[in-house]
């Protein structure tokens, strides 16, 4: 499940910075690291992360800064903030920034790892239905870009997989345009493409639903998005 998750720790203490490192290469994360608020603006800048994990007390920028700028500027890291205290206040603060958990120190490497685990499940849908699973009668192979109901193949398009697996992890929740937009395309949604999101859903309902235009699978919820009825 972590063969592939990026993770980068924001931490300026080096023991702690290190050890979450040993543990979590150990564990198969790629993990790259900064002990700073500026170096941690850098490298988000510059490239892609699956998970931050990210220290609230930091010199040169805080990491309550750092997480409210990574969400203006539209940066969806999920980011488990560690929080020195344990104050309620701490906490707070972090959520409102926009981190997605916390974690308070001390903490046990093991409570850390299933805390990142939760998170990566919650955001990824691949690491919430894997690559084969059920979709309403279907069977969905996202590698072979294929589903098949009652023996019978349909292929699809590599969009419209990452489509359906994001509706998989999601089950009875309606998701909206922009999300399903930002998750699959990795994008931002615009006025312009939000025919975009339509259309692909068009197409993938006359491939799968038996009746498309009464689909019962993806269902439209008129002015808020679709929903995956299992």
């Amino acid at each position: 499940m972590n063969a592939e998750a990026h993770i980068l720790i924001v931490e300026d203490e080096q023991r702690i910075r290190s050890a979450l490192k040993d543990f979590l290469e150990y564990h198969h994360f790629q993990v790259s690291e900064a002990a700073d608020g500026p170096a941690a603006a850098a490298l988000v800048a510059a490239g892609r992360f699956d998970l931050i994990l990210l220290d609230l007390m930091l010199p040169g920028v805080p990491g309550e800064k750092l997480c409210t700028d990574w969400r203006r500027q539209g940066v969806q890291t999920p980011v488990i903030m560690l929080t020195a205290k344990g104050q309620e206040s701490d906490k707070i603060r972090g959520l409102d920034s926009g981190a997605d958990d916390y974690v308070t120190k001390p903490f046990s490497l093991e409570e850390m790892l299933a805390r990142i685990r939760a998170v990566l499940r919650r955001i990824d849908p691949a690491r919430g239905v894997g690559q084969t699973f059920a979709f309403g009668d279907l069977v969905v192979d996202v590698e072979a870009l294929k589903v098949t109901r009652d023996g019978k193949e349909i292929e699809i398009s590599r969009r419209e997989a990452q489509i359906v697996q994001h509706l998989a992890a999601h089950p009875n929740r309606v998701i909206n345009r922009d999300e399903l937009y930002r998750e699959v395309w990795k994008e931002t949604l615009t006025e312009i493409e939000t025919r975009t999101v339509d259309m692909h859903i068009a197409k993938l309902r006359a491939k799968i639903e038996i009746e498309p235009g009464r689909p019962r699978i993806i269902q439209t919820v008129r002015g808020a998005g679709y929903k995956y009825v299992p």
